[in-house]
């Protein structure tokens, strides 16, 4: 029999009532099922806090054990300009400031006011960013190629070519959903957010094409791009090796993505942050947590969930298990 729980009673319950919900069959990573013969991967730490504020995210950060050191790229994703959705400065300044951090972004691949360097250096100092830390948009002078492990899909992996600038990334990811992918969270933040505009295409075409302009006309299969996203996700993880950290934060969770100038309103209530050293166990705990939310007045999970099923989002955090980014089994450590 499936349980589920309110966030009123996941707010008031402790580690250890957690921790119970082991044996749920609605909260699948808490009691992962070997096949016969398959070996069993430790269980990934997720932190969280169900606090959201500039303090609760410089603290869940410390509690990952894991210093950003030497030049820190800050991953977040600016927003397009008409959205409100988009992490805030106000939230972000403390942990930006405490790591002496650099915000990165890459242009869009869709037209838009991000579209090209200098309308998204407008869109980042008009969104607030400029003023907590300096800005980089890592594709303004090109691009480099990173070598990717499962080419299924891409031969490699086209980023921001100032991503060779830094010697570690936060990827600070804002956990909503997304009309292509279902939903977004950390791994979609390194993907696609990494990416130069050329990469965005290829990796949303999974592999076919790289012009922006020949985007629409070269759509993959669904799984295929989902893939992609996986693939191209992991040549970032490789690049920084164990100087990389994952916070998804999980409010204003609307069922459309940051770049939606026009993001339909959220219908589910803020859940916390969580923040792990393994993206996929990361963005598998927070899937998870939405699914579990009874529908209430005020607090509607259905239209988010019905996104990310529509969109076969889940295969994303499958994929990127399978081929080694991660795992989704995990540990929840409330902090």
């Amino acid at each position: 029999m499936k349980k589920t729980m309110t966030r009123r009673a996941w707010m008031k319950s402790s580690f250890a009532a957690l921790a119970s919900l082991a044996a749920v069959k609605s909260m699948p990573a808490f009691a992962v099922e070997p096949s016969a013969g398959m070996k069993v991967a430790a269980k990934a730490k997720v932190y969280m806090t169900t606090e959201i504020s500039p303090a609760a995210l410089v603290k869940i950060y410390e509690a990952l054990g894991r210093q950003a050191t030497g030049k820190v790229a800050v991953k977040i994703s600016t927003g397009e300009p008409g959205g409100h959705n988009f992490l805030q400065p106000a939230l972000i300044q403390d942990l930006v400031k405490k790591v002496n951090g650099t915000i990165v972004e890459c242009n869009t691949a869709y037209a838009g006011k991000r579209s090209t360097t200098e309308a998204h250096l407008q869109t980042v100092k008009d969104h607030g960013f400029t003023a907590i830390a300096p800005v980089d948009i890592m594709d303004a002078e090109g691009e480099i190629k990173l070598p990717v492990k499962d080419q299924k899909h891409l031969k490699y992996n086209l980023v921001g070519k100032n991503i060779e600038k830094y010697d570690f990334m936060i990827n600070l990811a804002h956990f909503k959903g997304h009309a292509m992918g279902g939903f977004g969270g950390v791994i979609k933040n390194q993907s696609i957010g990494v990416a130069s505009a050329n990469g965005k295409t290829y990796i949303h075409t999974a592999g076919k094409v790289e012009k922006p302009e020949e985007l629409w006309d070269n759509l993959p299969e669904q799984d295929a791009f989902l893939e992609s996203m996986a693939a191209s996700a992991q040549a970032v993880a490789d690049h920084f090796g164990d100087k990389i950290l994952y916070i998804n934060v999980m409010n204003n969770m609307s069922i459309d993505c940051d770049c939606d100038a026009n993001p339909h309103a959220p219908e589910l209530k803020d859940i916390g942050i969580l923040a792990s050293l393994d993206p996929v166990a990361l963005d598998e705990a927070c899937l998870d947590l939405v699914y579990a939310v009874k529908p209430e007045p005020g607090n509607n999970p259905r239209p988010l969930v019905e996104r990310i099923e529509k969109q076969h989002g889940r295969h994303t955090v499958d994929y990127a298990e399978q081929i080694g980014l991660g795992t989704k089994a995990y540990e929840v450590v409330k902090i």
